[in-house]
C-alpha cells in the first residue's frame, strides 16, 4: 500500500510562484516578497504532519498566511517609511531574459508581468491603506471572493468590498489612457538620445509641462530628496547628471513590463528608470538608485531558499 505524498512538498511545488506574485504586488519589493514566502513555508513546516493533513486546502492556507504576513508588513512599513531617507519607490523588476547571470529559481522568474506590476500602478498602490491594498489585490487582481479576503484582512466581506471599491476609485482617478508599448518605447528612446546629448530643448519637448521626476537613493547614494517638478527643471536636472556622471551609459530595458532605461557606470547598474507616458509625453519618471533595490539588475541578490 503506497504512502500518502507529503502535502507540504506538493504545496511548495504548485504554489510558490503564486505566492511570489501576490507578495510582490502587495509589498512592491521582490526581496520582501521572497522573505514572506520563506516565512510562510517556515510556518507550514513548523506544524506536525497531522496538522498539515488536517488542512483541507494547503494552497488556500498558504495564501491566507502569506496575505496576513504582508498585511502586517504593510502596517509596519508606514513607520519605516517615515525614517527612510528621501522618496521611497517600489523595487523595479526586470524581465527574466534581462537578468544578468540568471539562475533557475530566481524570484523574478516567478513574477508574471502584467499591468498590475507596472510602476505607475505600484505607486498608486502605495497611496492606499494596507487593508485597501490587500483587499484590492486579492479580489481585483487575483480574483479571490470577498469571503476569503475577509479571512485575511480580518474584516467582514461587506467591509472588504468597500475597501476594494475605494482602492478601485484611486486607480481609476489616477489612470490615463493606455499608450501602446511601441509608442512608449519611441518616447523613451527619444528621451535617452536627448539626455545623452544634454539637449535641454529636446528634453523639454518630450516632457509633459507638469511632469514629475522622483529619485530613490535610500540615503545610500546621492539622490534628490524631493521630486523635481516641471519640464524645464527636470530637463536641466538630467542634463546636469550627464555632466556629473562621466562615462554614464544608458541602456534600453524593460522595467516592470514597460519600456525603461538602465544607467550604468563601468558596466555596473547605478540607476533604473521607469516612465509613465501620457499623450506622447513623459508624465512621470521614477529613478531607483538605492543599491539594495538594484540587486536583481546587478546579480548581487540574496540566494533563493
Amino acid at each position: 500500500m503506497g504512502t500518502r505524498p507529503d502535502p507540504g512538498l506538493a504545496a511548495i511545488m504548485s504554489e510558490r510562484r503564486h505566492l511570489i506574485n501576490l507578495a510582490y504586488r502587495l509589498l512592491g519589493s521582490l526581496a520582501d516578497a521572497e522573505d514572506v514566502v520563506q516565512e510562510t513555508y517556515a510556518r507550514w513546516y513548523a506544524m506536525s504532519r497531522e496538522q498539515q493533513e488536517a488542512i483541507g486546502s494547503p494552497a488556500a492556507w498558504l495564501t491566507r498566511v502569506a496575505g496576513r504576513i504582508c498585511l502586517d508588513l504593510l502596517r509596519s512599513a508606514r513607520a519605516r517609511r517615515e525614517r527612510y531617507v528621501g522618496e521611497w519607490i517600489p523595487e523595479p523588476l526586470p524581465e527574466r531574459t534581462e537578468w544578468p547571470d540568471a539562475q533557475p529559481g530566481d524570484p523574478a522568474d516567478r513574477v508574471t508581468l502584467d499591468e498590475s506590476i507596472n510602476m505607475a500602478f505600484l505607486v498608486v498602490l502605495e497611496s492606499m491603506t494596507p487593508a485597501e491594498r490587500v483587499a484590492f489585490i486579492l479580489h481585483d487582481v487575483f480574483r479571490y471572493p470577498f469571503a476569503e479576503v475577509a479571512e485575511i484582512v480580518g474584516r467582514t466581506p461587506a467591509a472588504c468590498r468597500q475597501l476594494a471599491t475605494s482602492a478601485r476609485r484611486r486607480i481609476r482617478d489616477s489612470r490615463a489612457p493606455a499608450t501602446p508599448s511601441s509608442q512608449q518605447a519611441g518616447v523613451v528612446r527619444a528621451f535617452k538620445r536627448a539626455w545623452e546629448g544634454k539637449d535641454i530643448g529636446a528634453l523639454i519637448a518630450i516632457l509633459d509641462p507638469e511632469a514629475t521626476a522622483t529619485g530613490d537613493g535610500g540615503g545610500l547614494v546621492t539622490a534628490a530628496l524631493h521630486p523635481v517638478q516641471g519640464a524645464e527643471p527636470i530637463a536641466r536636472f538630467f542634463a546636469d547628471r550627464m555632466d556629473a556622471g562621466s562615462g554614464l551609459e544608458l541602456v534600453e530595458r524593460t522595467v516592470n513590463g514597460q519600456p525603461g532605461l538602465v544607467a550604468q557606470l563601468d558596466g555596473v547598474t547605478v540607476s533604473v528608470l521607469a516612465f509613465d507616458i501620457v499623450d506622447g509625453r513623459i508624465k512621470h519618471i521614477w529613478a531607483v538608485l538605492n543599491p539594495e533595490k538594484l540587486r536583481p539588475w546587478t546579480g548581487s541578490r540574496p540566494p533563493a531558499p
